[in-house]
């Protein structure tokens, strides 16, 4: 009897989520994989009786409820959630409307909630079941020009996987948050990044991290989305899953250096800090 895990992927027709679902079903593994149109899901990645694609808006919560209903009704449960669904906006805080921001809320988080919402009756049911949540370095380290409310929604992915974390401790359920770097994916194309639809031209800073984004970043990422699956795929299988997985060496060593930084805050202002205890 096979104990190979049952997976549940959204935003699986490109990027990193493509590349795992892939190597999910090279491995044996039975996987339901979301995205907006059905099609480009069966382009991608064909036909196996081990592959379930569904057609699933994460930001519906009907839509979301239908595509896990119909996964535990063909496979019969789900082991691994990855909410990979969502995409980059680009903007400066005083550039992007209420709507741009609120838009990228609704996917890279709201969505993101609406799979845990429904997941969580299943897994509380057995007992188990994990979670991997992606973020990004992005959700860490958030001193980039221009990304701030996509920084914000990221660092929202980390804030509430680790409540997530503590509050499903003792039923067996694990979350782990991911920050990945900069991967060789289609994430910096069309359809996936969006520009701010009112530019201001006074901040050059952002400008000029629009344009690397547009002209030197594609095809020079260090990130190989194949080992990426692999990885994911190791996290999954771990006996004690981290709670943060900081992925490729750019996240590492940003990572490494932000909190280098804080270190030496805590350091500098420690008086001060304390002084305003009783």
């Amino acid at each position: 009897m096979s104990t190979k895990k049952v997976w549940f992927v959204t935003g699986a027709s490109k990027g990193l989520g493509l590349s795992l679902v892939k190597r999910l079903l090279n491995e044996g593994y039975k996987v339901a994989a979301t995205s907006r149109t059905v099609e480009s899901l069966k382009k991608e990645v064909g036909s196996s009786e081990n592959f379930l694609p569904l057609e699933v808006n994460v930001v519906d919560e009907k839509s979301v409820n239908d595509g896990i209903t119909k996964t535990l009704a063909v496979f019969g449960s789900i082991d691994v959630v990855v909410n990979n669904a969502g995409y980059g906006q680009l903007g400066t805080l005083e550039e992007l409307s209420d709507k741009e921001s609120r838009e990228n809320f609704d996917a890279n988080i709201f969505g993101l909630l609406n799979v845990i919402r429904n997941v969580m009756p299943h897994f509380r049911n057995k007992r188990s079941g994990q979670f991997i949540n992606i973020s990004s370095i992005a959700g860490f380290e958030g001193q980039f020009p221009g990304w701030g409310i996509y920084n914000a929604t990221k660092f929202a992915v980390a804030g509430l996987s680790e409540a997530l974390a503590a509050e499903t401790k003792s039923m067996g359920i694990t979350t782990t948050v991911v920050y990945p770097g900069y991967f060789k994916t289609n994430f910096l194309l069309k359809g996936s990044l969006r520009f701010a639809e009112k530019p201001i031209a006074d901040y050059k800073e952002a400008r000029e991290l629009d344009r690397a984004h547009i002209e030197d970043i594609p095809g020079n990422q260090p990130g190989d989305p194949e080992k990426a699956a692999l990885a994911f795929i190791k996290l999954a299988e771990s006996q004690n899953p981290p709670l943060h997985f900081f992925m490729g060496s750019d996240s590492y060593g940003m990572a490494n250096n932000k909190m280098e930084a804080l270190k030496n805050e805590l350091s500098a202002n420690e008086a001060l800090s304390k002084s305003t205890d009783y």
